[in-house]
C-alpha cells in the first residue's frame, strides 16, 4: 500500500477519480476552476469594494476556499510525505535541452533552482518576467472566462464549446512559448 503512495498514480486510477469529483460537483449544480477560488478569496478579502468583480456573494462560494485549501494541503502532503523522490521524471534528450538553456538540474530536482530559487526576486529581469506572466496568466484566465482547470476540466466535461476553443488555445499558446520564446528569455 505504501508504495501506491510513494508512486505517481496511474491514469487508470486517477481519471476516473477525476471523473467522479466532476461527476459531485455537476450533480450538485457546481463548476470547478482554481481561477473561481482566487475570485472567492479576493471577494472575501474585500476586493469587492474596489471592483465589482469581485462584488459577489461569495458565502455562497464558500466550497471553492476548501478547495484551495484541500490544493495546498494536498500539495504539501504529497510533496513531504508522498513523494520517493526530489526529481521529475523527464526524458534524457529534454534534460539536455534544458541544460543547454542553463538549467543544469533539470532531472535531478522536482523545481530546478534557475526557475525557482529565491534568488530570482533580487533579479530584475526574473521579477520583470514574472510580473509579465502573472498579468498574461490573469488576464487570459478572465478574458476566457476561466482558468486551464476549469475549461479542461469543467467545461470539456460539460461538452462546452467555448472551453475546448480556450484548452486548445491554451495548449497552442504554451507550445509557442515553450519552442520560440522561452529559449530567446533563457
Amino acid at each position: 500500500m505504501l508504495d501506491f503512495l510513494l508512486n505517481p498514480w496511474p491514469w487508470y486510477f486517477s481519471g476516473p477519480m477525476i471523473a467522479f469529483v466532476m461527476f459531485l460537483l455537476l450533480w450538485t449544480g457546481k463548476t470547478f476552476g482554481m481561477s473561481s477560488n482566487l475570485r472567492t478569496l479576493c471577494a472575501v478579502l474585500g476586493a469587492g469594494k474596489k471592483t465589482a468583480f469581485f462584488a459577489f456573494d461569495w458565502k455562497a462560494q464558500r466550497w471553492n476556499l476548501i478547495v484551495a485549501a484541500g490544493a495546498v494541503v494536498g500539495g504539501f502532503l504529497a510533496a513531504n510525505y508522498l513523494s520517493n523522490s526530489t526529481a521529475v521524471n523527464i526524458s534524457a534528450s529534454t534534460i539536455a535541452q534544458l541544460n543547454q538553456l542553463g538549467i543544469n538540474d533539470a532531472g535531478s530536482a522536482y523545481m530546478p533552482s534557475a526557475l525557482f530559487d529565491l534568488s530570482a526576486f533580487s533579479n530584475l529581469k526574473s521579477i520583470l518576467l514574472l510580473s509579465l506572466g502573472g498579468f498574461f496568466v490573469g488576464f487570459g484566465a478572465r478574458y476566457a472566462g476561466g482558468c486551464t482547470s476549469g475549461h479542461a476540466i469543467s467545461g470539456l466535461s460539460n461538452f462546452q464549446l467555448p472551453s475546448l476553443i480556450a484548452v486548445i488555445g491554451f495548449f497552442a499558446g504554451g507550445l509557442l512559448v515553450n519552442h520560440f520564446i522561452l529559449p530567446l528569455i533563457l
